[in-house]
């Protein structure tokens, strides 16, 4: 029998040391005793069915309720009631509702989706890269080794050590963790925020944290990569290597015209993988770094500038300088040894093009080795990246439309 039916039974008395009546605060009837417990109208299963019914109704469309606090049905029922007291009579908007047909979706889309295979995509395709790849350079690794062998005879004939490889190794390693620790957005909020914001309250307000707060963490991050990729570099090197010609490490003009059609060659072969890697679902969420890039055109040319100051130091560090410091010691392998730390700084973006990079790294690193520059590698890796980034835009629909952010002037 009911709590209900009892008490309407003639089972009203209370028994010694029983709770008293007491009005319940959700639906304003008389909790009485039974077993030990006191029971009101919402807690009788045939008067909860009902109340639950009317206050449903009267609730329209809306629902509210604090999940974490049901720990009882009868709890629940209960802010259904209230809730049904304090929408009654309410009538729910009526919403348009949008329907879209799904866009198609590729067999590549699908297949890619997968975990595991998804997991397993990038073995054969570099697989099938590897061959000509080896193929077409060779030559030039051959010549590199020949170069290695010589350089490291001369040495070995005058009593020399190449200490390079030991230094370059250390202080690339070095150099790389100050930028994972330091380098980031991170470090921006917690020390270089403040300071500016301190500076705005105390009247430089052409700062205007508010409005470029994001861009100035961007700017921070492609300053410490310049600071870090080359400046620190090049000191370490003149103060250790005093003989070396810095120019030698990637920064030489000559000849960047005859070798100019290889990176043409190339730029043609990424264009359209970046068109199948912009097919996946994590690119456009993921693409540009600078999520204010499609406030405005200032915001996104900006940042184009940033990264590209970025690229031009990834490359003097990768493809100019560490290259550089291995190639008499190492020979080819430099290039295989400099393309760990490249691909290991790309974990985080999209899972192919992570992979990608270890592709990019060894092409990059061949031909910046052959020619003895990294001006080209860089205006590829620029027309890449700028590229990336509108087509992210544009496929979200989400391209700038005025030149200056509103709140920026």
């Amino acid at each position: 029998m009911s709590p209900l039916a009892a008490r309407g039974a003639g089972s009203t008395s209370t028994a010694r040391g029983a709770q008293p009546p007491q009005q319940c605060f959700l639906c304003g009837s008389w909790r009485q005793p039974w077993n030990g417990r006191l029971f009101c109208a919402h807690s009788d299963p045939e008067s909860t069915r009902n109340l639950a019914v009317a206050a449903v109704s009267s609730l329209g469309s809306v629902a509210v309720f604090e999940p974490r606090a049901v720990k009882h049905s009868r709890d629940f029922l209960g802010r259904v009631v209230l809730a049904g007291q304090m929408f009654s009579g309410l009538t729910p908007p009526k919403l348009p509702l949008a329907l879209e047909p799904f866009s198609d979706v590729s067999w590549f889309q699908s297949a890619s989706a997968l975990p595991a295979l998804k997991s397993l995509l990038p073995f054969p395709i570099l697989l099938a890269i590897a061959w000509p790849l080896w193929w077409y350079f060779r030559n030039t690794w051959k010549q590199l080794d020949q170069e290695a062998r010589e350089t490291s005879l001369a040495r070995a004939a005058r009593g020399e050590t190449d200490y390079r490889p030991a230094v370059c190794l250390v202080l690339s390693s070095a150099i790389l963790t100050v930028q994972e620790y330091y380098g980031g957005r991170g470090f921006y909020d917690a020390v270089l925020k403040p300071e500016m914001v301190s500076w705005e309250l105390a009247g430089a307000g052409w700062l205007k944290m508010k409005a470029f707060d994001n861009l100035y963490a961007y700017a921070w991050w492609s300053a410490a990569r310049v600071l870090g990729y080359v400046l620190v570099p090049i000191l370490f090197w003149k103060l250790l290597f005093r003989d070396d010609e810095l120019l030698d490490y990637g920064l030489r003009v000559k000849g960047f015209f005859k070798h100019i059609w290889i990176y043409l060659g190339l730029l043609a072969f990424i264009v359209p993988v970046m068109l199948v890697v912009a097919q996946q679902p994590d690119f456009g969420s993921y693409y540009p770094f600078y999520k204010l890039s499609s406030r405005s055109w200032f915001d996104f040319l900006a940042w184009e500038l940033m990264y590209y100051a970025q690229f031009f130091a990834l490359e003097f560090f990768f493809r100019g300088w560490m290259v550089g410091a291995l190639r008499g010691s190492l020979g080819a392998s430099a290039i295989f040894v400099m393309a760990v730390p490249y691909c290991m700084i790309h974990y985080g973006k999209p899972y192919l093009e992570a992979h990608g990079a270890i592709v990019a790294g060894v092409v990059l690193g061949t031909l910046a080795m052959k020619t003895r520059s990294v001006y080209a590698g860089f205006l590829v890796h620029i027309a890449v990246a700028a590229g990336m980034d509108f087509l992210s835009l544009y496929k979200r629909g989400a391209l700038p439309t005025v030149f200056w952010p509103a709140g920026g002037g």
